[in-house]
């Protein structure tokens, strides 16, 4: 029976590479363990006058390659081993992109469709009051993630510059343009997820621009990656959010689709296009599937009936060990997480070193530096995968954990 702990899965992957490359296994007990956990109570005042307490949490797993990145997600599933793993995979993801962060993550165990925007700003504000002392833009940089978005990092900065007494624009990443934001950041995890299927797909012998996509989840990721796939000339035929799916062979045009989803509040019932679950979804036949939703969607039940040539993970550890194993098997290909959703917090690092230089890149030149920082990533693990005979997962984890354990290594342990 699969253990579906994020956090234990986390491990397991650790463990992998850690026996693959031979590592030092002092170093390994110390990248088993978080740096820092923190679980804060949030007590918010109600729209109806209740006094209702949420719990947040912020981890930050390590910071021997310079300070911790990662986003911040308010989810009713949100734990402290659930933020323990995405907090380690943020490690990893930002090792293998070459940036000079380590991992970190955070969350407020809430339902935001049962929230007024009104409450959810409260619970941002005291949230973030509660472990301002924990970041700062050379200790700790937030970001969006699941259901939070540029306002929500507007309301953190403003926030934490509130208790420091002038604007820290660099203390939050993925904020509107007019507060410190970056050109291209809304976009970026899609944009950084279709420069990956386009660099790593050629080696199988196919063109984005003839491949057929299926994209569960339509939030900020899996949305772009239909508007962004579409562009380059690629063909979505099937799309879902939380309560269900769409499919038509022949595509689903994104503007049509996302004004229908804005309408209404889903992209079930599109007209034109028939309803499937997400389950029917990620065995659709297709070149490219692209989970965008939650942790643990393709799992040892499904994984022989997945279809796709090709799997980009736009979402957080959405492919269990044992699903990745029989995909493998299968010879079925799976961009991992830790590249293929890299684009966001790639540009994060760009929009961060922007507001401590105090200067803006144009949407252009984010873009290039962007690809090439994809295209890097993606060469290196694939020629790691050759070299070493292994699967682009494994190659992943043996780039960052190398690149992590080295800068444990050169700075060895206080005092």
């Amino acid at each position: 029976m699969e253990n579906h702990n994020p956090y234990q899965l986390a491990l397991k992957q650790l463990d992998r590479v850690a026996r693959k490359i031979k590592l030092d296994p002092n170093i390994h007990e110390k990248l088993k363990y978080p740096r820092t956990c923190l679980i804060v109570s949030i007590p918010i005042v109600m729209d109806d006058g209740r006094l209702k307490v949420f719990t947040g949490y912020r981890v930050q797993h390590n910071i021997d390659r310079g300070p911790s990145k990662g986003g911040i997600r308010f989810h009713p599933e949100v734990s402290l081993d659930h933020v323990k793993a995405l907090a380690m995979w943020m490690t990893w993801k930002c090792a293998a992109m070459g940036l000079p962060y380590g991992g970190a993550k955070g969350g407020v165990a809430c339902d935001t469709k049962k929230l007024s925007i009104r409450e959810i700003e409260k619970i941002t504000r005291r949230f973030t009051t509660e472990i301002t002392p924990f970041i700062g833009p050379r200790k700790d940089i937030p970001a969006p993630d699941v259901y939070t978005n540029p306002q929500t990092m507007a309301w953190m900065m403003d926030t934490y510059s509130m208790h420091a007494a002038h604007a820290v624009p660099g203390v939050v990443t993925g904020k509107p343009l007019e507060i410190g934001g970056s050109y291209g950041r809304m976009e970026a995890t899609a944009q950084g997820c279709i420069f990956a299927v386009d660099e790593l797909i050629g080696y199988m012998g196919k063109e984005l621009s003839s491949s057929t996509f299926v994209i569960q989840g339509y939030g900020n990721a899996g949305a772009f990656a239909h508007k962004i796939a579409q562009a380059e000339g690629g063909k979505v035929i099937a799309v879902s959010d939380s309560r269900g799916g769409i499919f038509n062979p022949d595509g689903l045009d994104y503007e049509k689709v996302f004004a229908f989803k804005a309408k209404t509040g889903s992209v079930k019932n599109f007209p034109g296009a028939k309803n499937l679950t997400n389950k029917k979804l990620l065995e659709l036949e297709c070149d490219v599937l692209i989970p965008a939703a939650l942790e643990n969607q393709i799992t040892a039940e499904n994984a022989p009936r997945i279809k796709a040539c090709l799997i980009a993970e736009a979402a957080n550890g959405p492919t269990s060990a044992e699903a990745a194993l029989i995909l493998h098997q299968r010879n079925i290909p799976i961009i991992p997480d830790i590249i293929a959703n890299a684009g966001g917090v790639v540009v994060s690092c760009f929009e961060w070193a922007q507001n401590l230089i105090g200067y803006s890149w144009s949407a252009e030149e984010v873009n290039r530096r962007l690809k090439d920082t994809m295209v890097e990533a993606c060469r290196a693990i694939r020629d790691i995968s050759l070299s070493e005979k292994c699967d682009l997962r494994l190659a992943a984890y043996i780039l960052a954990v190398k690149r992590v354990a080295e800068a444990a290594r050169l700075r060895g342990i206080y005092p």
